[in-house]
């Protein structure tokens, strides 16, 4: 197969998809997506799916907002149920996060977010089964929730497809074709090509080995991530997303009334081959699982784990992503987004789509800078004004 297009997208996961979707939304129809399975297929389905707008890196902040505008405005943006549904989203701090969570909230608001300041007896009506007493203050995002990553792919695509974007699924691109310092196109597994004037390079927890043999090193580890699904024992009903950031946990509902956990404590991740990895929580990941849970939500009468599973985060060194012309001219890279991906996917999008078409963003909230893959030789990180103990790395 031989086939030209303005733009060649590889990688059909989330950001791939979103990146399509986002450059029909400009106009940019003439591309094609190259997946080597199926959209969404990677670590997309992964994804925990948590929608907040909670962090300290008011460019990341800002993404975020734009994802959840996007997300709120689903079916008339998409004409399908994506699954986001608007829980709300709690998070709760000890002592020492105070003040770096009352100036990141002040930091948020000033980029758009909705978010505020609500007292201990706010989150007992909302989690009445939660123990509270470490918590010294917390923050409250009303339009939080969370959502599906494979249904947000698969709506991008169809979008972006029916707009005119050319979906390749089965299609594995096995290199860059190069001229001189210029990317002109990739080539396929199976032997064929796809000639482009600009590649975009969505690859996930694959990026670092594709770039590597063009002498293009994108700085990412791959971190194992475990979720464990839990049945509380008593009947829910609607519960905001809780992020605990004492005991660095976070806890979500499932909508058909199990709860999903997730472990907020990054000082011990696991580097992983995300194509060898043991697919659901290790033994000593479910004694935390337990203890954790336990120790937060003693109200559950008689809680009970149902089901796990693990998926891969593309880490960079500061835990934010890539987004960058890289490298070669043509090239623009997506990738390393830490666990950050599904949130702000629709902004992603539109920032690659900005950079093909215009060279720079065109949202002032998101500067194109703070995402160039040249921060990492500088020394120049993206890192948040408001760290937490113990948490940092994700807020």
């Amino acid at each position: 197969m031989s086939e030209t297009a303005d733009v060649v997208i590889v990688g059909g996961g989330l950001e791939g998809a979103a990146a399509a979707w986002a450059l029909a939304e400009r106009g940019v129809t003439n591309v094609i997506v190259a997946e080597r399975h199926t959209v969404g297929s990677g670590m997309t389905g992964k994804s925990s799916g948590i929608v907040r707008c909670h962090y300290g890196v008011s460019s990341l902040a800002a993404m975020a907002t734009v994802g959840l505008e996007v997300f709120e405005k689903a079916e008339e943006i998409f004409g399908t149920d994506i699954g986001f549904r608007q829980t709300g989203y709690v998070v709760g701090v000890g002592e020492p996060n105070v003040d770096s969570m009352r100036k990141s909230l002040a930091a948020q608001r000033a980029v758009g977010v909705q978010t505020e300041e609500i007292d201990a007896a706010d989150v007992a009506r909302m989690w009445p089964f939660a123990d509270l007493t470490p918590f010294a203050a917390f923050g409250w995002e009303p339009r939080g929730g969370y959502g599906d990553a494979h249904q947000t792919a698969q709506a991008f695509a169809v979008t972006a497809r029916s707009a005119g974007v050319r979906v390749r699924q089965s299609t594995a691109v096995h290199r860059l074709i190069t001229h001189g310092d210029r990317v002109t196109g990739v080539a396929l597994a199976d032997g064929g090509e796809l000639w482009a004037e600009t590649v975009v390079v969505a690859t996930g927890a694959w990026t670092r080995p594709f770039l590597a043999r063009h002498g293009i090193d994108v700085p990412i580890r791959v971190v194992c991530e475990q979720i464990v699904l839990i049945d509380p024992g008593v009947e829910l009903g609607p519960r905001p997303v809780f992020s605990d950031l004492v005991s660095l946990q976070y806890i979500r509902p499932e909508p058909d009334g199990t709860l999903l956990f997730g472990n907020s404590d990054l000082s011990d991740d696991q580097e992983a081959d995300p194509d060898a990895y043991l697919d659901r929580a290790t033994d000593a990941f479910v004694d935390i699982t337990v203890e954790k849970v336990g120790t937060r939500f003693p109200g559950f009468p008689d809680a009970s784990i149902t089901s796990s599973y693990a998926g891969c985060y593309d880490v960079t060194p500061d835990w934010n992503p890539v987004i960058s012309r890289a490298g070669l001219d043509g090239l623009v890279v997506a990738a390393g987004f830490s666990g950050h991906g599904f949130k702000i996917a629709p902004a992603v999008g539109r920032l690659v789509a900005d950079l093909i078409v215009d060279g720079h963003s065109a949202d002032p909230r998101i500067p194109e800078t703070d995402f160039r893959l040249s921060r990492f030789a500088e020394g120049d990180l993206l890192r948040t004004p408001y760290p937490y103990v113990g948490a940092g790395e994700m807020r």
